[in-house]
């Protein structure tokens, strides 16, 4: 095999690369536009909705979905519920948080009736937590990190904040006390870990993720977990039992021969979705939601990480009601469609 000699632009080429997924040139015609947020490149979010919004765009000739990556999701799901934007990426646990007002919508009086507003287009897994370091850094579990830079997430999201309390719960570590949590984006992040400039890069995202695997290919890397011991620990626990949380497994070997775990790696999983306004049209809804999984089922042989986002995995950890286009068209493929998803 040719050796590559993986930088900065080859990691951001090969996410490109797989976000730019089913684009294909299409005739000048009128179209109605519709607004998309989600994360920034380096996340899974961001690699499906990408993926969603390029199906829609070549086989939907009469919509365009634009992306927006930035800003963060609080502000997405209030915009969605307003009106102002047709989806974005939501999650169980903002969910909960909005519908109850807590947490970043203490302030925001009217967010429990703004909540009602928001219906699931789809739910997918956005994957396990991974937290990877080098094996020539000699880093082999959760209590090496003293001392350590360490990117747990962009600071402020939910990523860093989860991996700050696992942390926490598995080695009783403070970030910015006992270890450095590096103050980076995604996509930075990603960049800094392959240059050797983090020791411990956490991203949850679905395996095989393109990033991590570019890395692999000539680096010797080692997924961290949480030990057996920790699993019923008051601390784990209570991450894995918040809405759309849960135990995962990172399997032996995703990530190649250069993947070092001597078994398969437990840690911890999170379901995310796209959401729309209750008012968005039910047929529309329909038909991007049949053409989305006819335009996965094509696609997973040449994209290995399409094989966690299925028709069934669409109502994974849903506790906000499915559009009605979208439950029509889940319903015809067979999926056993939960109460809770039903207005």
């Amino acid at each position: 095999m040719t050796n590559i000699n993986l930088n900065r632009r080859s990691v951001l080429a090969g996410t490109a690369a797989a976000a730019a997924i089913g684009m294909v040139p299409r005739a000048a015609l009128a179209k109605e536009l519709l607004r998309m947020s989600t994360l920034g490149p380096g996340t899974s979010p961001n690699l499906v909705m990408t993926t969603f919004a390029n199906i829609i765009n070549r086989d939907l000739p009469d919509y365009e979905i634009q992306l927006n990556a930035t800003g963060a999701a609080t502000r997405h799901v209030l915009e969605v519920a307003q009106g102002k934007t047709m989806f974005c990426m939501s999650s169980p646990a903002l969910h909960a948080l909005m519908s109850n007002q807590r947490a970043m919508f203490e302030k925001i009086k009217q967010a429990p009736e703004l909540a009602k507003n928001l219906r699931a287009v789809l739910n997918f897994p956005m994957g396990v937590y991974h937290i990877a370091a080098y094996e020539s850094s000699g880093i082999t579990s959760l209590e090496d990190i003293r001392g350590k830079r360490v990117f747990l997430g962009p600071q402020g999201g939910a990523a860093y904040a989860t991996m700050q309390g696992l942390f926490k719960a598995v080695t009783g570590m403070e970030a910015g006390v006992d270890y450095e949590a590096v103050k980076l984006g995604w996509d930075a992040a990603a960049a800094s870990f392959q240059d050797g400039n983090l020791d411990v890069y956490c991203n949850p995202t679905n395996a095989p993720s393109p990033v991590l695997t570019q890395i692999a290919v000539t680096n010797r890397i080692r997924f961290l977990g949480i030990p057996e011991d920790q699993l019923e620990s008051e601390g784990v626990k209570a991450l894995a039992n918040r809405p759309g949380f849960g135990l995962g497994t990172l399997p032996k070997g995703v990530y190649g021969d250069n993947q070092i775990n001597d078994g398969d790696t437990t840690t911890l999983r999170v379901t995310v979705g796209i959401v729309t306004n209750e008012a968005a049209s039910e047929d529309m809804i329909y038909a991007m939601t049949k053409t989305f999984f006819d335009g996965v089922a094509e696609m997973r042989e040449g994209a290995p990480w399409l094989n966690a986002i299925t028709p069934e995995t669409a109502v994974m950890d849903l506790n906000m009601p499915l559009h009605p286009g979208a439950l029509r068209a889940l319903e015809e493929m067979g999926v056993e469609i939960p109460d809770v998803a039903r207005v």
